[in-house]
């Protein structure tokens, strides 16, 4: 079994649980141990572009280093969570600036410079296990469920930093949706914004970025919509304007693996 260091964030102790359950259940099905750093602080939610902003970046730097020290890759399932962590890493990285007035900050036994890997759980499907053998795995087919991969904004910008995807033509959730026998639909607004960040102070342009997105899913032929992020998922669901169910991924995940029906909640 591969283990890897897990950071599920708060959002998945509070509104997003059932990204979490499904993620653990399913990572159990496929032989993937996760464990949690002790005492993991909140990432911030958003990454901070100013150099000289370094406050906001050091928990995503524990959790990072706290890897580092297992001897383990760092992994995440929300879309937010791992936009801050991916892009502190990268960073820290490259601006040695940075790195050392974070380290300075910190006082720790040995400088962190980005020496952990960053995956996605998306990332860890693909690159780790692999989709075909992941395909192996499945025992209940999603066979003829036309489900839309809805990325928006987090999980595939900045590219350079997150280098999960082509940001522009993106197919890793389509893949995944393969390999797990469903119909992925591609639609325009699928890698486009939500407006999940204004839902609070412009409610109407809010829902206007979601019903744009919806209604480009349902145009397509979808008859689901599955994502990665909480933000996505609260907003597409509220201001929407559709019928089409939203999802996360590791719901349909842990459905096609037969683990969904488990008590894990």
């Amino acid at each position: 079994m591969e283990t890897f260091t897990y950071y599920p964030g708060c959002t998945l102790r509070t509104k997003a649980k059932t990204l979490d359950v499904y993620a653990r259940a399913s990572a159990k099905a496929l032989g993937i141990g996760l464990e949690e750093p002790a005492d993991w602080q909140c990432c911030g939610g958003a990454y901070t572009t100013a150099k000289d902003e370094i406050a906001t970046k050091l928990s995503a730097v524990r959790t990072l280093n706290a890897a580092k020290t297992a001897g383990r890759p760092l992994i995440t399932v929300c879309s937010a969570c791992h936009n801050v962590i991916k892009q502190t890493n990268y960073d820290i990285s490259h601006d040695d600036e940075m790195a050392s007035k974070v380290n300075s900050y910190l006082g720790l036994d040995e400088p962190y410079c980005g020496e952990a890997t960053v995956y996605h759980y998306l990332e860890m499907l693909r690159d780790v296990i692999g989709f075909d053998e992941l395909a192996k795995k499945v025992v209940n087919p999603l066979t003829g469920k036309k489900i839309a991969a809805y990325y928006g904004c987090l999980l595939l910008r900045p590219s350079k930093a997150l280098a999960m995807d082509d940001p522009e033509n993106p197919t890793i959730i389509e893949d995944f949706i393969r390999a797990l026998g469903g119909t992925p639909v591609i639609y325009a607004q699928r890698n486009e914004c939500c407006g999940g960040y204004i839902a609070l102070e412009d409610k109407a342009q809010a829902q206007k970025r979601s019903n744009s997105v919806m209604k480009s899913a349902e145009d397509q032929g979808a008859e689901m919509v599955i994502t990665a992020c909480p933000l996505c998922m609260y907003n597409l669901r509220k201001n929407g304007g559709s019928a089409l169910p939203v999802y996360y991924f590791t719901e349909i995940l842990a459905e096609a693996l037969g683990v969904k029906g488990d008590d894990n909640e």
